[in-house]
């Protein structure tokens, strides 16, 4: 089953007395169970993609269907927990009244309302502000409080639109870590990030979107296997056969998969340390190919 399927979307908006195309024939869809990473440059569609899928922009053509109802019908919505790029929470709440009072839309009351709200206030870190006004938090807290609501519904869909934005380091490991448990135990992701490490180590699918158009979706698996050679990257004060130096005592080489035990054996015995390996026909370097400039770090 097709949890969002999305055919032939078109949108424009007018600036400056000007239409300029936002979306271009955009299509993709996301299967039960599957974990899908939305990826592509600010300003690309990924955003007003998803807003047409909660209803709050229309496509000026096309169909967007939403656990299998069109995206306009608000019955599309049960069971999905969405996180806007940047969330607006009424300022005058506190991060238990807006948990407990999400919970409570999606018919959850009583002893179960409160048991859900405390523990993801804690699962966020933000239940020692639990009850200061949203109008005085960060934007980081601001962005712990809207997850937190959006996963204490236990969705069968969760939608996040960047849900990096704004957090610190930790904040950012914290909400990875949320969201392979949630898509291990069985749900159904779909995320938006410019973060190509997140959609590698979070998604199994992804779509790339550049300018309104969908320019590549494909397994992120089939990707990273798609080619038998792999890029090594090590810290010593001297380059193996091969390999160029990538910045100060840095050094980058390209190798067959065959050859990486015994490369990584060279490097330890010159007392190397190995900085990462990965496959050569990596997300990072299909995107590039796609906009022509480097990913944002």
């Amino acid at each position: 089953m097709k949890l969002i399927e999305v055919q032939g979307l078109h949108k424009a908006f007018k600036l400056k007395g000007r239409r300029i195309k936002a979306l271009d024939d955009v299509s993709f869809a996301v299967e039960v169970g599957q974990s899908v990473g939305f990826i592509g440059q600010n300003g690309a569609g990924k955003s007003t993609s998803i807003k047409i899928l909660f209803g709050a922009l229309r496509a000026d053509a096309g169909q967007a269907l939403l656990m299998g109802r069109p995206a306009e019908d608000p019955l599309s919505r049960r069971g999905v927990g969405y996180v806007p790029e940047n969330p607006y929470l009424y300022e005058q709440l506190t991060p238990r009244e807006v948990v407990s009072s999400g919970l409570r839309l999606h018919g959850i009351k009583g002893e179960e309302n409160h048991k859900r709200t405390e523990r993801w206030l804690d699962k966020l870190d933000i239940a020692y502000a639990a009850d200061k006004r949203i109008r005085n938090l960060s934007k980081g807290m601001t962005q712990r409080t809207a997850l937190a609501h959006a996963f204490a519904i236990q969705p069968q869909l969760l939608i996040l639109d960047e849900p990096m934005s704004g957090l610190d380091p930790v904040g950012r490991r914290q909400v990875a870590d949320l969201m392979q448990e949630f898509r291990v135990a069985g749900g159904t992701l779909f995320f938006s990030s410019h973060i190509l490490h997140d959609v590698e180590r979070l998604a199994d699918h992804f779509v790339m979107i550049h300018r309104g158009q969908v320019r590549a979706q494909q397994s992120v698996t089939e990707l990273l296997a798609s080619q038998g050679d792999m890029v090594l990257r090590y810290l010593g004060r001297a380059g193996l056969d091969g390999f160029d130096r990538d910045a100060g005592e840095v050094w980058k080489g390209q190798l067959p998969r065959s050859q990486i035990a015994a490369a990584l054996a060279a490097v330890e015995a010159m007392g190397g340390v190995l900085l990462n390996v990965h496959p050569q026909n990596s997300l990072e370097e299909l995107f590039d190919a796609v906009v022509g400039a480097p990913a944002q770090p």
